[in-house]
């Protein structure tokens, strides 16, 4: 049961970092992009401290084809949260439709 649960959870929690990393600069314009870089850079290191064995853990599990599907979905989710939480950006009905889509590509991933 935990190979199936763990690589989820770790994942979401790699996707936090990942969005910081990617992201998180976007509120603090002002700094030079050296630093933004090095700082996601910093940010990164943790993202790969558990996206890397979440996917070598969930290999024993799902296909890798699931595990980029599911790590889409999911990094969608983190993406709407932050993008709202974080950047005070609103998300639309357009962008939930586009990520509707990719959220039932990746239900016919794990389609049997």
């Amino acid at each position: 049961m935990i190979d199936r649960i763990a690589p989820p959870m770790m994942l979401l929690l790699s996707n936090v970092f990942m969005t910081f990393a990617w992201y998180g600069h976007l509120k603090h314009k002002s700094a030079p992009l050296w630093a933004a870089i090095l700082v996601s850079w910093g940010i990164a290191f943790f993202e790969y401290c558990l996206a890397v064995p979440a996917n070598r853990m969930g290999s024993n599990v799902y296909s890798a084809a699931q595990l980029k599907g599911m790590q889409e979905v999911i990094t969608l989710a983190v993406f709407a949260g932050f993008s709202i939480l974080y950047l005070g950006q609103k998300i639309t009905v357009n962008h939930l439709i586009g990520f509707a889509f990719i959220a039932v590509g990746a239900f016919f991933v794990f389609r049997a």
